[in-house]
């Protein structure tokens, strides 16, 4: 093969290289984010992108760029058959964005299935925001690697589900509260211990342990 042959071979490979690299440039999937805001009405949040965007113009050197702080994302959460487990979004909440493959305004607003409002594909409009991504300087202390834990940051409250012993645990520093408006009803294989370093009430309602 010639030298010009392998040439304009070596650049047709080169642009198409150049040509898909660009079309990925614009495709947005997924980046972790940072929570700015939080609307608990709305239940969106506004984000800011954690990982910079490298931006080269013309011949200058290539930067690191912020993208920009993104609005109005819907977030999600455990939420299905009529039941919910909510979250009480805080500022520097981590998070994973992931862009949608359409515009997603008309659906966000009214539900159901609608038409695409603008032809907009992978656009930084589209976020979903999926609340829990943890780096590794924020990841869970004393992470239970077998059982079910509903629990707070620092451990103080901890409800917890134990297969292997076909229990439930719950642990609270506090208070725990438990409002019924009906009876209460314990029935106990075993036995059955209630203990308090003060007072015992028990009023109100009808309390049945069997």
């Amino acid at each position: 093969m010639s030298q010009g042959i392998t040439e304009r071979l070596h650049s047709e490979e080169e642009q198409q290289r150049a040509a898909a690299f660009n079309n990925a440039a614009q495709l947005r999937v997924a980046i972790p984010g940072i929570v700015e805001s939080f609307d608990a009405e709305k239940q969106t949040v506004s984000v800011q992108p954690s990982i910079t965007e490298n931006i080269q113009v013309g011949e200058a050197a290539v930067n690191a760029t912020k993208l920009p702080i993104l609005t109005d994302i819907p977030i999600c959460f455990p939420r299905a058959g009529g039941y919910s487990i909510t979250l009480p979004v805080k500022k520097g909440d981590e998070c994973l964005l992931v862009f949608a493959d359409m515009c997603i305004d008309g659906w966000w607003q009214s539900g159901g299935v609608q038409d695409q409002m603008e032809t907009r594909r992978h656009d930084l409009s589209d976020a979903f925001a999926i609340i829990g991504t943890t780096s590794q300087p924020r990841k869970v202390a004393e992470y239970h690697p077998d059982n079910l834990h509903i629990r707070t940051d620092d451990s103080s409250i901890v409800i917890e589900l134990d297969k292997s012993k076909s229990a439930v645990n719950i642990k609270c520093e506090g208070n725990l509260a438990i409002d019924v408006g009906g009876n209460i009803s314990i029935k106990a294989g075993g036995e059955t211990l209630i203990q308090a370093a003060g007072e015992n009430v028990i009023k109100g309602a009808k309390v049945n342990i069997n």
